[in-house]
C-alpha cells in the first residue's frame, strides 16, 4: 500500500502569492491547542472528548477565524484522523483521513458521519456526507461506488486575512448531502451554543490598529506574520495509552508485590513463620501398650503372667510389624465396608463368665514383738476416728496377681525396693474407706454409685460407713500423737514465737497451747528404741478448692501415714497467702480466720500460712536477680523456702515429707514411704551420685548389681572408646549438637563434699560437713550403709551443666564469672529432706545469701556439704512399647550415659516431650488418663462404665506414683435441695 500523501503544501498563484516572515513555530489555536502555521492553507487538528469522540480539523486565517472546520463523530472504537490538507484556489479540493488500515492494506477504513463546515462571514454552511472512504489518488468514491466527484470549482479563496466568498460551496453532487439554512449561532455536538460573529470580533479587535494603516508592508505578510501557527497535532491512540497504563500498572504491581514479598519473607525467617513442622518424635509410631485397662475378672498370678512389656528384641520387631498391619486392616475396613445384603451379620463374642476373685485387707504396718520387724520398739497406740464410738477406718482391700498381660515398669523396681508387685487395686477398695462409692447422706461422697460394683459390699463388711461430715482430723491426729508419744524422741525446746515470723502449727494460739502442754507434760519412754519424728508437708494455697477427689486423696494421706501408723508421719498443710497484702499478721484471730478459710472443714488446725512478703523479711538481703521476670522470694523460684524456714521453726521433726497436691498413688501411703526409706538408707555413698544421675532400666541393665558395675566403668573410663558396650547414643542424639570429646572422657566420682570454687564463695559451717573415712578406691561399699539419707528424690539428680534445662542458671548469691557452682536437679519436689538438710539451707540462705531454682536448691546443697542424697528408682510405667534400648539411650543421653552433663541431655527442654507417655514427670499426660479410666470414666471414647460392665471388669493396677493429676471431675449424687 502506497504512503499517505504528506500535508499539501500550495502552490499559490504568482499574483496572490504571500510574502513575509513565517508565523510563529508554536502558538495557541482558538481551542487552546497548540498548532503549527496556518500558512499555506494546512489544517491543524484539534481533538475534544466527549461522550462520543469529537475531532475538529480546523483551518484558520490571520485573525484566528476557522475558516473551515471538519467535525467527525462516531462511535467506532478505532479510527484516528490523522492529517488533512485543501489545495489552493484552482486546484481539486482534497483531503486526507487516516484511520485504521483494513487487513488489505490497500485502502482506509470506513468511517463515518462527517460534517463539512465553512465558516463565513455571519453564516454557516454545512455539508454532511456519510459512509466515504478515501483512496490514496485523491478521488472521493463513495461507498456504494456512485463514483462521484466532488469539485469545488467556485471555490475562490485567498489564503490570509481574505474570507471565503458566501457562495464557495455550492455545486456538490453527493447522495445523502444535506444543505441547512444559514444560521448565525449553532450548538457544538458538547451541546455548547456557539456564537461565530463573537469569535470573529473578538479575534478582529485583538489585531493592532498599527498592523492595518501602515503602508509600509503589505497586507499579506502583515498576516503571515501576525498569524499564530499551528500544528499538524498527532491523534492520539487511546488503545496505545490504556494499553501502556496498564502495562505500566502491571510492572508497578509486580515491582511492589516483590519488594513486600521480600520483606515479608524475611520478617516471617527472623520470626520462624511458615518454618516446615518439625518431624514427630520417634516414639509417636511406637504402638500403644493396651493392658494397662485389664479388668478384675482377668487376675492371674504374678508367676504365670507374661506381661505385655517389655519383651524380647525379637518380639519388639513383630509387635511393630502387627501393629502396622492392624491399622492398615482398619483403614481398609473404612474405605471398604459392606452395605445392604451383602453385609456380614455381626455376631457378638461370648465371653467366658469368670468368678469374682475375693480381695484381702493390705496391712503394710511393721510387726512389733520378739519376731517382730521392729524389734525393741514399742508398739502404736491404736487411734480411731471417733474416740466414744471407737471407730477406725477399715484397711484397704486389694487383689492377689496382676490383671492379664498387664506391662511392666520399665524405669525401676518393686522388687528393688521392696514394694509388693503380686497384688493390684481396683478403686472401691482403694477410695472406698474414704468415702468413695456411697451416698452423701451417709457422709460419703456420693461419687462411684453407678457402673461395675461387683464386690464393693466387702469393703466396709459389716460395719457401717464413716460420716466424714463429723470427722475432725485435727482432733484425732492430736490425740494420736499424745498418746504414741514415748514411742518417739523428745522433742527440743522449741523456739521462741516472734509472731510474724512464726511458722505455727495451726496458728499462733495453737502453738503456744501446744508448748505450754508441752513442758507441762513430760511424757515417759517406756523403750529402748524410739522412733525419729517425720512431719509430712502438704503444699497448697489459701484459694484452692477442695472436690470429692481431692478428700479421698488427703483422707488417706493422713489414716494411712499418721493414724493409722500411731503418727510416725505428723501431716500438716502449708498453705500459700498469695495475697501478699492480706494483714495475716496483724493479729491472732486474723490469722485463724485466714487458715480456717484456706482448708475443709475436717482438716481444721492442720495447717501454717506463709507469704512471699514474709520470705522477703526472713530471707532479706538475697540479690534480686529477677531471673526470668521472677523474684527471688517467689513459690515458683524458692519453693524450699517456707519449708527450711518451717524446719527451722521446728526442731522436733528429724525429717520433712515434701508432697504436692497433684500426687497420686494407687497403693498404701505407708508402705511406699517406709520401704523407699529404708531403702534408701542401705545405699552406700561409693558411686552414689553418679548411680542418682542414672535411669534405671532393667531390661536393659539387668540386675541392680549390674547396673552398679556399668556406672562405675563409664565414670572412671568414659565413653570415648568404640569398644565400650556402655557407650552407646540414641538414633536422634547429638545430630544437631554433637557431643565434644569431654562429654566422653572420665570423670572423677564425687567422693565426700564439691564445694564451691568462685573466688569468694563459702559454705555455711564446713567444719560440721561429713568426711569420707577412707580414700575412695579402698572402701568397699561400706561408707554410708546404714546412715539415713538427707534427700530423697524421685526423678534423677542430673547434672544441669552444659544442658538446655532453661532454668540451669538460676543461681544467686554464688561467683559465677568464671563459671557456676556444682549443682544437682530432680525435677519434681516431691521428695524427703532431713532437719540437718534443710537447716543447712537456711543458714545458706541467711548467713551466706545463696539460693538457687526450687528444684537445684537442696541437691546442689547437698553435693556441696557432703551429704547423702538418693534418687530412689520406683516403678515408672509408659504408654507405649518403646523398645527398650532405644529408651535406655534417649532417657541416660547426658555425659558417659547419665542424664544430664551435655547438650543432648532427656532434661533439655527440646528433648522433654520424651516424658509425656510416662507416670511421672512434670507435664506428663499417660498419668491422668490412666487414673480417670481407673475411676471408670470414658478417656478419648475409651472405656467407661458401659465398656466395664460388657467387658473384663475394672481396671485393677499395682501401686504406683502418678504426677500431675489435676482437676478430675467426678459425677456425684446430689443431695435434694443441693446445689449442682
Amino acid at each position: 500500500m502506497s504512503e499517505a500523501p504528506p500535508p499539501y503544501e500550495a502552490a499559490m498563484d504568482p499574483e496572490r502569492t504571500t510574502t513575509g516572515p513565517k508565523a510563529p513555530s508554536a502558538a495557541p489555536g482558538p481551542h487552546g491547542y497548540e498548532t503549527e502555521s496556518a500558512a499555506n492553507g494546512i489544517l491543524s487538528l484539534q481533538i475534544k472528548q466527549n461522550e462520543n469522540v469529537l475531532y475538529y480539523i480546523s483551518h484558520y486565517n490571520e485573525v484566528n477565524t476557522p475558516d473551515i472546520i471538519l467535525f467527525a463523530d462516531y462511535n467506532h472504537k478505532g479510527p484516528r484522523l490523522a492529517q488533512a490538507s485543501f489545495n489552493p484556489p484552482g486546484k481539486d479540493f482534497k483531503f486526507y483521513i487516516g484511520g485504521i488500515k483494513s487487513p488489505t492494506g490497500d485502502d482506509w477504513d470506513i468511517v463515518r458521519d462527517y460534517t463539512l463546515v465553512d465558516e463565513r462571514d455571519d453564516e454557516v454552511v454545512a455539508v454532511f456526507v456519510e459512509h466515504f472512504s478515501l483512496e490514496i489518488n485523491g478521488t472521493m468514491t463513495f461507498r456504494r461506488e456512485l463514483d462521484a466527484k466532488a469539485e469545488m470549482s467556485a471555490l475562490m479563496a485567498q489564503v490570509g486575512s481574505i474570507k471565503l466568498p458566501r457562495d464557495t460551496i455550492n455545486d456538490i453532487t453527493a447522495p445523502n448531502v444535506y444543505l441547512p439554512r444559514p444560521m448565525s449561532r449553532y450548538r457544538s455536538f458538547s451541546g455548547a451554543l456557539i456564537d461565530p460573529e463573537k469569535q470573529r470580533r473578538g479575534s478582529e479587535d485583538s489585531i493592532d490598529a498599527h498592523d492595518y494603516l501602515s503602508s509600509s508592508q503589505p497586507m499579506l505578510g502583515q498576516g503571515a506574520a501576525r498569524a499564530p501557527t499551528y500544528a499538524y497535532h498527532l491523534p492520539r491512540r487511546r488503545f496505545s495509552r490504556y494499553f501502556t497504563l496498564a502495562i505500566s500498572a502491571i510492572i508497578g504491581f509486580f515491582i511492589w508485590y516483590l519488594v513486600r514479598a521480600s520483606l515479608s519473607s524475611r520478617a516471617a525467617v527472623e520470626l520462624g513463620i511458615g518454618r516446615p513442622a518439625a518431624p514427630p518424635p520417634a516414639w509417636e509410631g511406637f504402638p500403644f501398650l493396651k493392658r494397662y485397662h485389664g479388668g478384675i475378672r482377668t487376675l492371674v498370678s504374678r508367676e504365670d503372667d507374661t506381661p505385655e512389656y517389655p519383651v524380647a528384641e525379637d518380639v519388639e520387631v513383630q509387635r511393630l510389624v502387627d501393629a502396622a498391619m492392624e491399622q492398615k486392616k482398619k483403614a481398609d475396613a473404612v474405605t471398604s465396608k459392606e452395605k445392604g445384603f451383602n453385609k456380614k451379620r455381626e455376631i457378638p463374642e461370648v465371653k467366658e463368665q469368670v468368678a469374682f476373685p475375693l480381695p484381702h485387707r493390705f496391712d503394710p504396718y511393721p510387726k512389733y514383738g520378739v519376731e517382730g520387724d521392729r524389734k525393741g520398739f514399742a508398739p502404736p497406740v491404736k487411734c480411731y476416728v471417733d474416740a466414744k464410738e471407737k471407730r477406725e477406718v477399715p484397711q484397704l482391700l486389694a487383689f492377689n496377681g496382676t490383671t492379664k498381660g498387664f506391662p511392666d515398669p520399665v524405669m525401676g523396681s518393686y522388687d528393688l525396693l521392696g514394694l509388693r508387685k503380686d497384688v493390684c487395686f481396683e478403686r472401691h477398695g482403694r477410695l472406698g474407706p474414704y468415702g468413695f462409692g456411697y451416698s452423701k447422706k451417709f457422709g460419703g461422697s456420693g461419687a462411684g454409685m453407678d457402673g461395675d460394683r461387683e464386690g464393693a459390699e466387702h469393703v466396709w463388711g459389716d460395719e457401717l460407713e464413716i460420716d466424714y461430715r463429723n470427722v475432725k482430723w485435727a482432733e484425732v491426729q492430736d490425740k494420736c500423737e499424745k498418746d504414741n508419744a514415748h514411742r518417739f524422741k523428745a522433742p527440743p525446746k522449741q523456739r521462741l514465737n516472734h509472731f510474724f515470723t512464726s511458722m505455727a502449727s495451726g496458728g499462733p494460739v495453737e502453738e503456744k497451747q501446744t508448748s505450754k502442754r508441752a513442758e507441762e507434760e513430760p511424757k515417759v519412754q517406756e523403750s529402748t528404741e524410739l522412733l525419729n519424728r517425720t512431719v509430712v508437708l502438704i503444699r497448697t494455697w489459701d484459694s484452692f478448692e477442695y472436690d470429692a477427689e481431692d478428700m479421698f486423696y488427703l483422707r488417706a494421706l493422713v489414716n494411712e501415714l499418721s493414724i493409722q501408723s500411731g503418727t510416725e508421719y505428723v501431716v500438716h498443710f502449708l498453705v500459700h497467702v498469695k495475697d501478699n497484702d492480706a494483714q495475716i499478721w496483724a493479729d491472732d484471730e486474723t490469722y485463724q480466720r485466714v487458715l480456717e478459710k484456706a482448708l475443709p472443714a475436717e482438716f481444721k488446725g492442720m495447717g501454717t500460712l506463709w507469704s512471699e512478703r514474709q520470705m522477703g523479711l526472713i530471707y532479706g538481703g538475697l540479690a534480686e536477680s529477677n531471673y526470668r521476670d521472677l523474684q527471688v522470694h517467689g513459690a515458683y523460684r524458692s519453693t524450699y523456702m517456707p519449708v527450711q524456714y518451717f524446719a527451722h521453726m521446728h526442731p522436733e521433726y528429724d525429717f520433712i515429707w515434701h508432697w504436692e497436691m497433684d500426687v497420686r498413688y494407687t497403693g498404701h501411703f505407708y508402705h511406699l514411704f517406709q520401704k523407699v526409706s529404708q531403702w534408701a538408707k542401705q545405699q552406700p555413698r561409693k558411686g552414689l551420685w553418679e548411680r542418682n544421675g542414672r535411669f534405671y532400666v532393667p531390661a536393659e541393665h539387668g540386675s541392680w548389681e549390674d547396673f552398679r558395675h556399668m556406672v562405675r566403668i563409664q565414670t572412671e573410663h568414659g565413653t570415648a572408646s568404640k569398644e565400650n558396650i556402655y557407650g552407646k547414643l540414641a538414633s536422634d542424639a547429638g545430630v544437631k549438637n554433637p557431643m565434644d570429646v569431654a562429654s566422653h572422657s572420665h570423670e572423677t566420682p564425687v567422693w565426700g563434699p564439691l564445694r564451691p570454687s568462685g573466688e569468694g564463695d563459702t559454705t555455711a559451717d564446713p567444719d560440721n560437713d561429713p568426711q569420707p573415712p577412707t580414700v575412695f578406691d579402698k572402701d568397699n561399699y561400706e561408707w554410708g550403709v546404714g546412715e539415713e539419707a538427707d534427700f530423697i528424690t524421685f526423678n534423677p539428680l542430673f547434672d544441669p551443666h552444659k544442658t538446655n534445662w532453661i532454668l540451669a542458671e538460676d543461681v544467686t548469691g554464688y561467683n559465677t564469672t568464671e563459671g557456676y557452682p556444682p549443682r544437682r536437679t530432680a525435677i519434681i519436689t516431691a521428695s524427703r529432706l532431713s532437719h540437718r538438710l534443710l537447716e543447712t539451707m537456711h543458714r545458706e540462705t541467711t548467713l551466706q545469701r545463696h539460693t538457687m531454682f526450687s528444684e537445684m536448691w537442696p541437691g546442689s546443697c547437698a553435693l556441696h556439704h557432703g551429704y547423702k542424697a538418693v534418687y530412689a528408682p520406683h516403678p515408672v510405667y509408659i504408654d507405649r512399647a518403646w523398645p527398650t534400648s532405644y529408651l535406655a539411650a534417649v532417657f541416660n543421653n547426658g555425659r558417659n550415659g547419665a542424664t544430664g552433663g551435655a547438650r543432648t541431655s532427656v532434661f533439655s527442654d527440646e528433648r522433654q516431650h520424651n516424658f509425656l507417655g510416662t507416670t511421672w514427670y512434670y507435664h506428663a499426660g499417660f498419668p491422668a488418663n490412666l487414673w480417670k479410666r481407673w475411676l471408670g470414666y470414658k478417656v478419648d471414647n475409651d472405656g467407661g462404665e458401659e465398656w466395664e460392665l460388657a467387658n473384663e471388669g475394672r481396671m485393677c493396677l499395682p501401686a504406683m506414683l502418678l504426677h500431675p493429676i489435676k482437676q478430675v471431675d467426678l459425677i456425684v449424687e446430689h443431695l435434694e435441695g443441693e446445689p449442682v
